[in-house]
């Protein structure tokens, strides 16, 4: 980066413009180097034990050298469909050490989803929690799968708790329905035997493939966003670099820990739990499943934090739960919002109850994730993604992928050392969002002001036109989601026969005494005519991916 950005001199003291990503070659050296570093420390927290660094050092090598016992070559794709659990970093870690490569799979895929992920990947290798083994029975024979390691909730924590944990999964809460893989290898085995192995270090490059991370296919079929080591290595360190002015706050001798309530195996937890964890010596308090509000308060309860990555789904949930005063939320210091808008109402709720503002930052897969942040020394919501990270240029363009004026609507693009290489194995997909000068075009569409702060006003495809006119739903539900009463909402566009399209509301109410004509009151209050729903549905729930968007797709319906 060359010109002078606007966006730099919002940059908070101490943040430099651009960061030095050739300090690791991989994140091999990484691990390497952050296992043996702070080899003594706790690096996660799990029902209640601890794993060291060291720890993770050992479980990961031989699950290196038991993969590599297993006849793959140089590259191989190794499948982990687990959730928040101590296997899942070994895993990561053994697949990375042995030189193979990380397909991150949701455990919470049906068959389909998992069919279409392990054969688009090639993976030949897969570790997976007993309780989605039944998924993956179903569609086994049509996938390139040769090697199934087969682990369990209790793995890790010691032959008595393990097995009263396992009991409890298996036949209390019966959380593990019944599959057939006979050839699987049960995780503990697979580790006894690594543990017996010789383990080679493996020497990957920086554009070496690291990672395949899957796109959440809200918007068309899954597609792999395939990142290499330098991507991952240059967004820890970026990351790194932009939330330096807050951890340099928590006190000499205090090891920085951090919630790890996003899924791991989603691109924004592996990022900056998983591996910004490692290069910070930092603890992770893992949290297998977050939707179980209570489970999570009262583990959060039990310790000190600094650090809390979360989508504004969870914020706004966790906020409103009654238990969640019984949490010191005292040291906490930096609450990041990703993976989708954070809502004006969820944010000043949260600094309200923690006194800690909401960063909300702006990433995809594509982009290891992130790519701008609001300064983490804020402290006021801003309403916007904030400015572009260090080593990081961002272009508002149009249709033709010229350059639009400040001020103008038109689709973000990034260029910076955190951008996927392409689509995995899809030449004519990474054709069509590469700029022939390496800027990754997003499809969300949004607008830069003359500070070089950018605010996004929606998805190219979510939006709605009426009678030609462009909505933006994301404008729309953060408005309602301030309607005292409301507890979130989610918009979408319906086929209307006078205007083509109309907006349909879907309103989750937080007071069951709201009415649809409070509701219209409100938004004709606030929206212009074209922007008021014209359709409006109350229901329970609003459907959500695992990582907590709303899937606006199911809203139609």
């Amino acid at each position: 980066m060359t010109q002078p950005y606007p966006w730099l001199q919002s940059y908070p003291p101490g943040v430099p413009a651009e960061i030095d990503y050739s300090i690791y070659p991989s994140l091999v050296d990484l691990i390497d180097e952050g296992l043996t570093k702070h080899r003594d420390k706790p690096a996660y927290v799990f029902m209640g034990k601890q794993f060291s660094f060291g720890d993770i050092d050992q479980g990961s090598k031989a699950f290196a050298a038991y993969l590599q016992t297993l006849g793959l070559s140089k590259g191989d794709r190794v499948a982990v469909m687990l959730p928040n659990v101590p296997q899942y970093p070994v895993a990561v870690m053994g697949i990375l050490r042995a030189g193979f490569v990380v397909v991150n799979v949701n455990p919470l895929y049906t068959p389909r989803e998992l069919q279409h992920q392990l054969s688009d990947s090639g993976a030949r290798a897969i570790i997976i929690l007993e309780n989605f083994a039944h998924v993956l029975q179903q569609v086994l024979a049509s996938t390139p799968v040769q090697h199934i390691v087969l682990a369990a909730m209790g793995d890790t924590l010691g032959f008595l708790k393990g097995g009263i944990v396992n009991h409890v999964v298996r036949k209390v809460k019966k959380m593990v329905p019944a599959f057939d893989l006979p050839k699987a290898v049960r995780y503990k085995d697979a580790m006894a035997r690594g543990a017996q192995g010789r383990y080679t270090a493996a020497q990957p490059g920086p554009e070496d493939v690291a990672v395949l991370q899957y796109t959440g296919g809200t918007t068309g079929v899954s597609k792999g966003a395939t990142l290499v080591h330098r991507n991952v290595v240059a967004n820890l360190l970026q990351s790194e670099a932009w939330n330096q002015p807050i951890w340099s706050q928590v006190p000499a001798g205090e090891q920085p820990t951090m919630v790890c309530a996003l899924p791991l195996y989603h691109i924004f937890g592996f990022t900056v739990n998983m591996m910004l964890g490692l290069r910070l010596g930092s603890c992770n308090i893992l949290i297998p499943n977050p939707r179980d509000l209570p489970a999570t308060l009262k583990e959060l309860s039990k310790h000190r934090f600094h650090s809390f990555p979360a989508v504004n789904t969870l914020f706004n949930a966790l906020a409103h739960h009654p238990d969640f005063n019984k949490v010191d939320w005292s040291h906490l210091r930096l609450s990041v919002g990703g993976g989708m808008a954070v809502q004006g109402a969820t944010a000043k709720l949260w600094k309200d109850k923690t006194g800690c503002p909401i960063a909300e930052g702006y990433g995809l897969s594509e982009t290891s994730p992130s790519a701008t942040c609001n300064p983490v020394t804020s402290t006021a919501y801003s309403g916007t993604i904030g400015v572009p990270i260090p080593s990081t240029e961002v272009r508002v363009l149009d249709e033709a992928g010229n350059e639009v004026p400040v001020g103008t609507a038109g689709e973000i693009a990034i260029r910076g050392p955190q951008v996927m290489a392409g689509y995995w194995r899809r030449p004519d997909e990474t054709a069509k969002v590469m700029t022939a000068d390496g800027f990754f075009r997003t499809g969300d569409i949004g607008i830069m002001d003359e500070r070089g702060w950018f605010k996004i006003v929606d998805r190219k495809k979510d939006m709605v036109l009426v009678s030609g006119f462009n909505v933006y739903p994301t404008e729309i539900e953060d408005v309602v989601a301030q309607m005292p009463g409301i507890l979130e909402c989610g918009v979408v566009g319906v086929p209307d026969e006078h205007s083509g399209e109309a907006v349909k509301l879907v309103v989750v109410r937080s007071d069951p005494n709201v009415t649809e004509q409070q509701v219209r009151d409100y938004c004709a209050q606030h929206l212009t005519g074209y922007k008021r729903p014209r359709v409006i549905e109350f229901r329970t729930e609003l459907p959500k991916t695992p990582v907590g968007k709303i899937l606006r797709r199911e809203l139609r319906g």
